[in-house]
C-alpha cells in the first residue's frame, strides 16, 4: 500500500472539521441540565467518582483528574473493578459520574442498582438519550454526536471528543463557582513551574545571616571591596550605627565610580552607596522579587522584614537556581 500525504492531509482536516462540529452542537445543546449537574457536583460531600468503559474510561481518568486538580475531589473507579470489590471505594456521600457512549456498556449498567440503592447521585454523559444508564441518571448530559470521524464509523473519536469537552465544561464552571484561584492551583501542582511561581517565598530561597554582605556607613572602601568579595553577591548593605539599612553599593556602583578617576581609598562606604536601595519583604512570592528586578533592570535585591530591619539579600541567580525564574 503506498502512502498518499495529500490524502493524510485530506482525512486529517475533515477529522477535526467533525470533532469540531461535534463540539459546536454539544454546545448549542447545553441547558438547564448542565446547570443541576454543577449544582448537584457543588452539593457532594464526599468525592466525584468516574467511571466509563474503554476509551470512555481513558476520557474519564482525564474528567477525574482535571477535577481533583482544579478544587473538586475526584477519582477513577473501574466499573469491571467496581463489581469485584472496588464498590466500597463509593460512599452515599458521593457522586458518581458515568461515562458511555451508548450508555449500554455492561460494566457499568451492572452497578447503577447498586449505586442507586446506597444513595449516591449518579450523573451521566452519554450519547444514548433512551439508553440505561440515561434512564437511570439523576441528570443527564448529551454527548451524541452525528459520526464518528473514523473512516469505518467505529473507533471513538467525536465522541470521546464530546465527552472530554463536557467534562472540562464541568471542572472550569465548578472552579468558578468554589472562587478557586490560581494559588490553589499551585497547591495542587507544587513540582511544577507554577507552583514554584505562586508558592515560593523570598524567605526560601534568600541569603540570611552571614551571608548577607553588609558593612557600616563609615567603613573604608577597603573595608567595602572585601566584604562584596567575600560574599561574593556582587553588593552590599550599607547600615547605620543602630544597624538600620541606609544604601547599597554594587558591582555598577563600582564601576561608574571607577570612570571618574577620584582617589577611591579616602572614601568611605556612606560616600559611594546608593542611599535608599529597592527592597522585598521576606514574606513576599519570590517572583514578586523576579518582577521587581525586571521592571528596575538590577541583579540584587535587599530583603526586610516587616519592621524594615535587613534580612537578607536576593540575587537573580538565586531566583535562577530556585526555578523561579
Amino acid at each position: 500500500m503506498t502512502f498518499d500525504p495529500a490524502h493524510a492531509l485530506h482525512l486529517a482536516r475533515e477529522t477535526l472539521d467533525i470533532e469540531a462540529q461535534a463540539l459546536a452542537r454539544a454546545r448549542a445543546r447545553l441547558g438547564e441540565s448542565f446547570a443541576r449537574a454543577v449544582a448537584l457536583l457543588l452539593g457532594v460531600r464526599g468525592r466525584v467518582v468516574v467511571m466509563g468503559m474503554g476509551k470512555s474510561g481513558h476520557i474519564g481518568r482525564k474528567v477525574a483528574a482535571t477535577l481533583a486538580s482544579t478544587g473538586t475531589p475526584a477519582m477513577f473507579v473501574h466499573p469491571a473493578e467496581a463489581s469485584h470489590g472496588d464498590m466500597g471505594m463509593i460512599t452515599a456521600q458521593d457522586a458518581v459520574l458515568a461515562i458511555s457512549h451508548s450508555g449500554e456498556s455492561a460494566e457499568v449498567t451492572a452497578i447503577l442498582p447498586l449505586v442507586k440503592r446506597m444513595g449516591a447521585p449518579l450523573l451521566a454523559i452519554t450519547g444514548g438519550a433512551h439508553s440505561t444508564l440515561a434512564r437511570q441518571a439523576d441528570v443527564w448530559l448529551d454527548s451524541s454526536v452525528e459520526k464518528e470521524a473514523c473512516p469505518l464509523g467505529l473507533a471513538p473519536t467525536a465522541s470521546t471528543v464530546t465527552q472530554l469537552a463536557l467534562g472540562d465544561a464541568l471542572a472550569v464552571a465548578l472552579l468558578d463557582a468554589r472562587g478557586f484561584k490560581a494559588e490553589d492551583f499551585a497547591r495542587s501542582h507544587p513540582g511544577g513551574a507554577l507552583g514554584r511561581r505562586l508558592l515560593t517565598r523570598v524567605s526560601d530561597v534568600m541569603r540570611g545571616g552571614e551571608q548577607v554582605p553588609r558593612v557600616a556607613a563609615g567603613a573604608s572602601f577597603a573595608e567595602l571591596m572585601r566584604e562584596m568579595s567575600h560574599k561574593g553577591l556582587g553588593a552590599s548593605a550599607v547600615l547605620d550605627e543602630r544597624g538600620a539599612l541606609l544604601g547599597i553599593f554594587t558591582d555598577g556602583d563600582l564601576r561608574r565610580l571607577l570612570e571618574t578617576g577620584r582617589d577611591l581609598r579616602a572614601l568611605t562606604a556612606r560616600e559611594v552607596m546608593h542611599p535608599g536601595p529597592r527592597t522585598v519583604l521576606a514574606q513576599a512570592l519570590a517572583a514578586e522579587a523576579a518582577e521587581l528586578m525586571e521592571k528596575h533592570r538590577i541583579n540584587v535585591l535587599l530583603v526586610t522584614d516587616a519592621a524594615g530591619a535587613l534580612a537578607g539579600a536576593l540575587s537573580a541567580n538565586d531566583l535562577m537556581r530556585a526555578k523561579v525564574i
